[in-house]
């Protein structure tokens, strides 16, 4: 069997135990890296930890499960995905990172893989999705390592809840069901929507804004039946960098709690743009949650009427 062995490395504007820690906590990595939608932990131990992770390669949604292990003192994660997806047999590698200051560092990533059969086509598409991704993943470490002392006050989460007096299934239903909301929700002009593998969808929407103009979303998510659906959006409005979210389905004594939940950040450059020079960082922060909250309530209360009427 061919094993290849690539490296990717770039310079950072920060100290080498930030740059570690935003790698090793894992729920950052949406944020940080553009082909992951979502990641959870499956086991946790204090050095060694299994994970399974969602993320676009070649612009086809995959998934996989990696062990890891981390060295806090040697600033190193090793990565072994235990199941790959095909046209890959086999892959693994290391973070390292580097100090060369106090203020900046190297991080270098390796990976080794293989090819299933020793496919040459295969092993091209491997190249090509490693060394696409390794760059993208290492241009926005770079990025989002040097921002994120500055970032703190254009990045914000919030959330929306309805209590139904119903199911999480039935309320579940109708949120995972999204390649009908064309006919079940009035701001969705149009839908496209795909699930070529169980519980990874991709979903591309149309939707109507108050004043009648329409503008097109596509999100990856990942679906936990029936109390989680998670997502990343892709296409991004010109006010945001980032957007992601989760719908979260609880049960509880009067029913079940439905809730949206969202984390953007802001694309500051555009503000002056679209809200006019006089506008800042707080009416952009604000312009986008409500743009935001008027969809998620708007489709929860749809959800809340669905999962009620079939009870």
């Amino acid at each position: 069997m061919t094993t290849r062995q690539v490296e990717h490395e770039i310079t950072v504007d920060a100290p080498a135990p930030a740059v570690y820690r935003l790698i090793a906590e894992v729920e950052n990595w949406p944020r940080i890296f553009p082909p992951t939608i979502y990641v959870d932990h499956l086991e946790r131990g204090e050095r060694e930890e299994r994970i399974r992770i969602w993320a676009t390669a070649n612009g086809e949604a995959k998934n996989w499960t990696s062990r890891r292990t981390l060295d806090p003192d040697a600033l190193r994660i090793t990565f072994r995905q235990e199941v790959s997806t095909p046209p890959v047999a086999a892959m693994g590698g290391t973070w390292i990172i580097e100090p060369l200051s106090g203020t900046s560092s190297r991080i270098r990533l390796l990976h080794d893989y293989r090819a299933i059969d020793d496919d040459p086509e295969g092993l091209k598409w491997i190249d090509e999705a490693v060394d696409r991704n390794s760059r993208s993943e290492l241009a926005a470490l770079k990025t989002n390592v040097e921002l994120a002392h500055a970032s703190e006050e254009i990045t914000f989460s919030f959330e929306d809840t309805v209590q139904i007096d119903g199911s999480a299934k039935d309320a579940y239903d109708f949120v995972n069901e999204a390649g009908l909301w064309v006919e079940r929700l009035p701001h969705v002009a149009s839908v496209r929507f795909s699930e070529d593998t169980p519980g990874l969808q991709t979903l591309e929407m149309d939707t109507r804004a108050k004043d009648g103009s329409t503008h097109t979303t596509k999100s990856y998510r990942v679906t936990f039946p029936h109390h989680r659906i998670a997502y990343k959006q892709v296409t991004l409005p010109a006010l945001m960098t980032l957007h992601t979210g989760y719908w979260t389905f609880e049960e509880n004594a009067s029913g079940v709690a439905a809730s949206s939940q969202h984390t953007v950040v802001l694309n500051t450059a555009n503000i002056a743009t679209i809200l006019g020079a006089d506008a800042t960082v707080a009416d952009a922060r604000a312009y986008v949650q409500n743009a935001l909250s008027t969809n998620s309530r708007a489709t929860l209360g749809h959800t809340k009427d669905h999962a009620e009427n079939r009870r």
